[in-house]
């Protein structure tokens, strides 16, 4: 199948000394990709795995397990999504996608993209990234726990980690075994790989996500929020034991104060709650707004702010662009009371997806 073909690492370097390879489409100048492949990869077929390659079959942008790409639709929309392939394959770049009821992305995937069209993407970028020293300069034991499709980025994780040598064990959750992708690749990892679903065994416990949380642990863990908050629970405490996370869906606003947003000059006035963010208000009104990550690192929601203040909580703005009045909607906010006025304009839309 062209979706996994495990190549060894020799063939990322053997390729780049090949005619397709040449080094300026090597780091990724070419801004398209073409779909080759796409199949499902769950029983209740919800979830179906889509393989890309450059158009003209050159060598692809080196990435490392946790990366995701920022995928452009047809339809202008961007979305992130993790890569799940193998990262010594130099062609392929493979996503895996739940169908979302009222998803725009994931519908629009699912029903409308097939092997020859095209997509815009940038990146790939990292914001999970595996290491496989930890933060003493030793090999730690790695814990890996997924939920759902938060299988997507550590499938990479597992793969680079079994080859490596290291001693790891990943947990993998879900409501029934028909809804988790992937099982099949799994499988061979043998009793290094536990699954269990909450039809049958229920809800997981911290103790049965990391049964040994030490300081020679690191837990990989990605899957929805109450997930993640289960595992955060369970190593809190423990000195030395290294924990990283990636969510796929915002984090709650906790600390929010009321404010409201003018969108576009001339344009409506909206109320933001201290529970929301701009970007949830904003889509209901604008249902084209640009987003992706929803979590403050991407930079595909910024917009201008045209007056007003901004309480920025993004992690990618730097002073300058801050200066500027650039700001990320999906998780800074205004003070509270106060109106800001945002450029909703379509060059700013076009930005985006450059």
């Amino acid at each position: 199948m062209v979706a996994d073909k495990l190549i060894a690492p020799g063939a990322r370097i053997l390729a780049l000394l090949s005619p397709r390879g040449m080094p300026r489409e090597t780091y990724g100048h070419a801004r398209e990709l073409v779909l080759v492949d796409r199949e499902p990869v769950a029983a209740d077929a919800d979830v179906v795995s889509f393989v890309f390659a450059h158009p003209r079959g050159a060598v692809l942008r080196t990435w490392w397990p946790g990366a995701h790409l920022d995928v452009v639709l047809p339809s202008g929309r961007m979305r992130q999504y993790s890569l799940c392939g193998d990262p010594d394959d130099p062609f392929h770049y493979r996503i895996a996608v739940r169908r979302i009821p009222g998803g725009s992305g994931s519908i629009e995937l699912h029903e409308e993209l097939r092997p020859g069209m095209r997509v815009g993407f940038r990146g790939p970028r990292n914001a999970f990234p595996l290491s496989l020293t930890g933060h003493l300069g030793t090999s730690p034991r790695l814990r890996f726990v997924a939920g759902g499709i938060g299988i997507t980025p550590i499938l990479g994780m597992v793969r680079a980690a079994d080859r490596a040598g290291a001693d790891w064990s990943l947990i993998y959750t879900g409501r029934h075994r028909d809804s988790l992708p992937f099982l099949d690749e799994l499988a061979g990892y043998g009793d290094r790989v536990t699954v269990r679903t909450d039809d049958i065994d229920g809800l997981p416990t911290g103790e049965d996500l990391v049964p040994q949380p030490d300081s020679e642990l690191a837990v990989y863990v990605c899957g929805p929020p109450a997930l993640l908050d289960v595992v955060a629970a369970r190593v809190a405490h423990v000195p030395g034991l290294e924990f990283h996370h990636e969510r796929f869906a915002p984090p709650p606003i906790v600390d929010g104060q009321p404010f409201t947003v003018q969108w576009g000059g001339g344009g409506p006035v909206l109320e933001v709650p201290a529970d929301r963010s701009v970007l949830s208000v904003v889509a209901e009104t604008d249902p084209a707004v640009s987003y992706s990550c929803r979590q403050g690192f991407c930079a595909t929601c910024k917009v201008r702010v045209l007056a007003g203040t901004v309480e920025h909580r993004d992690t990618v703005l730097d002073a300058a662009q801050r200066a500027q009045g650039d700001m990320l909607i999906c998780v800074s906010r205004g003070l509270p009371g106060q109106r800001l006025v945002l450029d909703a304009g379509p060059a700013r839309r076009a930005d985006t997806v450059g």
